[in-house]
């Protein structure tokens, strides 16, 4: 029911899952993160309207419109896939025609995620696993590197975060757990369904 909800709220599209799967094994199928997962995030977890907030992998764009609406923060949505990018786009055009007044807070750039230049006002990050650990440590390293020329507030935003991404950013970057968010009901059964919270410990 929260799906069908929150979609015509924001007058977006994103129910469906991907249709086929993409050819490497880098990148991981869509899935968009579950509305009453979001519900639960964001009791706990807090934006403001002057984040700004980058979602790699973003699909059709849900969590992109979701955040705007609740925090009127700035976000910007990465997909690599061309037909994903282009119902995000048709999302954004129907989204602005309820909502007129979020015009220049919500993006959206069609490329592979490790290409996409971290902005100097880029300052939250959210991975719903999106690809392998390869691709996620250059990024990784592209966000250090934006920190090193602008310094700022920095935190990640993890679902369903795999091992390899957990064992990467406690052991070989600055990043420190902030918090966990469990998604109680089905974390009982599934571990990894939670939130992880990163904050770049300087």
């Amino acid at each position: 029911m929260k799906e069908q909800f929150y979609d015509e709220l924001l007058n977006i599209k994103t129910v469906g899952d991907q249709k086929g799967f993409n050819k490497s094994f880098h990148y991981h199928r869509y899935e968009p993160t579950p509305y009453h997962a979001l519900e639960k995030l964001f009791t706990k977890y807090e934006l403001k309207s002057s984040d700004r907030l980058v979602d790699f992998g973003c699909g059709k764009g849900r969590l992109n419109f979701y955040v705007n609406h609740l925090y009127r923060s700035s976000v910007v949505g990465i997909e690599m896939n061309e037909t994903l990018y282009q119902e995000a786009m048709e999302n954004r055009k129907r989204y602005l025609e309820k909502y007129k007044d979020r015009q220049g807070r919500i993006h959206f750039e069609c490329c592979l995620a490790q290409e996409y230049e971290i902005d100097p006002s880029d300052n939250r990050f959210y991975f719903f696993n999106p690809f392998s650990i390869q691709i996620f440590m250059k990024i990784i390293n592209n966000i250090l590197r934006s920190v090193e020329m602008f310094e700022r507030d920095i935190e990640l935003i993890l679902y369903y975060g795999s091992d390899d991404y957990i064992f990467f950013l406690e052991n070989q970057t600055p990043f420190e757990l902030k918090e966990e968010i469990a998604l109680h009901g089905l974390y009982e059964k599934d571990d990894s369904e939670r939130f992880l919270i990163y904050r770049l410990a300087y």
